[in-house]
């Protein structure tokens, strides 16, 4: 399949009936927004559950930082046990013990209990999210697959965006008293109707080979992946709260040497024709590694975003959780519309969708630092940068995911999905460990803390603009690419 099979007029999902497909979907990406809410919506509740659980700042930290290990750590691993396994086996095992975690989360008595609970919810979703990825692209073809990954990409975004706005809803309802809990319990109905419809809408596995054949899952890359993954991404969520002490730098030094040595072992095992991990022949497909170099740079903003708004909001202007949540509206409504309907446009300006939308969103962070310099509310400036900030992360992710992915052999779907999944989670956690520690930092020196907190976000907006820029170079080289692979065709 080439670039230019996007634009052809078949729509259909291989092996799936027709009736079916879209609800196939819609039943695998609410367990995408199931994942995305825990990620992002404990961070409005952190305050009440500080509180109700009596619970040390380390302690919240790790409630956060628990479920980002365990889920970032076990991503590219759960795509592989998807291929052996199956990916609707994968998807429904980590659906339910997601749903059960969600559950003892929401009953958790003491903090100690709600960290363990919070990596049991960070495993089930690292074994649940990549078969969604997989099945796309393994059932969908054509435009079929372009609006499916459209959907995805608006799930993938726009979720976290949903996260924080209602968490700040769930904790200021204060639903029966339960304060934060809630937050966790919503995801048990849902967790269940949607482990319902699995069996009745998610094809069934084909049966797995037994033989000499059969994928054996490469347990020296996952003793080397895993590791690796946690060594860098814990001391980043951990850093700033504990000063950053020697060890935390260490750590992420060793996880970098480690992430080396891991992609030696993986070449090592395809070139004496195993089945590594992850199949770094993935990256060879056109325009991948250009879009993921954008994807990066676009998620390690908007996920900074998403954290330091958030902080400047409540402990900043000092706005209610359900304030806060509201703010993201505008971002929140243009990203869905943007990001779902791009598809609509006429296809000469599909190509250029990714770099428009990066330019885009380099422009509402210079309007966001303009609007809150010095302490200011931002008033309908603000709301208007939120609003072109979501118009750009909707032009550029769905057709970053579409165009990256559309030249991935079938082959190669379990490992795209793990390296895409991954390199999202992980371009959050940097981008809030990096861009976190700026703003807090800024906002520490003294002053009103209204005016320390704007002039830090002031100051963060910029860089977020300057990483969009950096970004723009990746997203124009998958846009060359594009229209290379059309060109022959005309």
């Amino acid at each position: 399949m080439t670039m230019l099979d996007l634009a052809r007029p078949r729509d259909r999902a291989a092996g799936a009936p027709p009736g079916h497909r879209w609800l196939m979907l819609a039943v695998l990406l609410g367990g995408q927004f199931m994942a995305l809410l825990d990620a992002f919506v404990v961070n409005v509740a952190m305050p009440s559950i500080g509180a109700g659980l009596h619970a040390s700042g380390a302690a919240l930290q790790l409630v956060v930082g628990g479920y980002t290990a365990a889920y970032a750590m076990l991503l590219i691993t759960g795509a592989r046990l998807g291929s052996r396994y199956g990916v609707r086996r994968m998807y429904l095992l980590g659906l339910v013990v997601f749903t059960m975690a969600s559950l003892a989360c929401g009953l958790a008595p003491d903090a100690a209990a709600l960290i363990t609970d919070r990596c049991v919810q960070g495993a089930a979703a690292a074994m649940m999210v990549p078969q969604i990825m997989s099945v796309v692209q393994l059932r969908f073809e054509g435009a079929a697959r372009a609006t499916a990954l459209s959907a995805f990409g608006v799930v993938v975004s726009a979720g976290s965006v949903v996260g924080v706005v209602l968490g700040g809803i769930l904790v200021s309802a204060n639903l029966f008293g339960a304060t934060w809990r809630p937050v966790f319990l919503i995801n048990v109905p849902f967790g269940i109707l949607l482990a319902v419809a699995v069996p009745r809408l998610v094809p069934a596995d084909p049966p797995r080979s037994a033989g000499p054949g059969a994928r054996r899952l490469d347990l020296r890359g996952l003793a080397i992946a895993a590791p690796a993954v946690c060594l860098v991404v814990l001391p980043l969520v951990l850093g700033h709260d504990l000063g950053w002490p020697p060890w935390t730098l260490a750590c992420i030094v060793a996880g970098v040497l480690l992430a080396g040595a891991f992609v030696r072992a993986e070449r090592a095992v395809a070139a004496r024709g195993g089945d590594p991990l992850l199949d770094l022949a993935v990256l060879r497909a056109p325009g991948l590694a250009a879009g993921l170099g954008t994807l990066s740079a676009v998620m390690a903003g908007y996920g900074a975003f998403l954290f330091v708004f958030t902080l400047h909001l409540q402990a900043g202007l000092g706005e209610s959780a359900l304030r806060a949540g509201l703010s993201y509206v505008p971002m929140a409504g243009m990203f869905g519309l943007v990001g779902y309907f791009w598809r609509r446009l006429p296809g000469r300006v599909h190509p250029v969708l990714a770099p428009a939308g990066v330019v885009l969103c380099a422009v509402a962070y210079l309007g966001i630092a303009a609007a809150v310099r010095g302490g200011a509310a931002g008033g309908m400036l603000l709301w208007l940068a939120l609003a072109v900030a979501g118009t750009g992360l909707g032009a550029s992710i769905p057709p970053l995911l579409t165009q990256s992915l559309v030249g991935v052999p079938p082959r190669l779907a379990p490992d795209a999905s793990g390296l895409v999944t991954t390199t999202v989670q992980l371009s959050q956690v940097v981008g809030v460990a990096g861009f976190g520690t700026v703003y807090l930092s800024l906002a520490q020196r003294g002053g009103t803390v209204p005016a320390a907190s704007g002039h830090a976000l002031a100051v963060t907006s910029l860089l977020f603009a300057l990483l969009a820029a950096i970004g723009l170079t990746g997203a124009l080289a998958l846009t060359r690419t594009v229209l290379g692979a059309a060109a022959p065709r005309r």
